[in-house]
């Protein structure tokens, strides 16, 4: 259902609206970062429930979570820039 790197829009709070990028998960929680609010060292620990998926996957950036590689705020404001509102 979740993946690393897939694109996730806030369904509720401060960032209502606003696309983010799933850098982690487990049972109950997503860990969410774009870059701008929210960067790579602390990223936002949401309930599945207040986001609304999107079928896409950032494939270069799962590639990178998966492998470890290197990554840095810069790369995820440049996903998600076709994906603001």
């Amino acid at each position: 259902m979740y993946s690393k790197g897939q694109v996730v829009y806030s369904k509720s709070g401060r960032d209502k609206r606003r696309p983010f990028i799933i850098v982690d998960f487990d049972e109950q929680y997503l860990y969410l970062v774009d870059g701008d609010l929210r960067k790579l060292e602390k990223p936002k620990k949401k309930k599945m429930m207040h986001v609304q998926i999107v079928n896409d996957v950032i494939e270069d950036i799962k590639q990178k979570l998966e492998d470890k590689a290197y990554l840095n705020d810069a790369d995820f404001r440049k996903a998600l820039k076709s994906y603001k509102l």
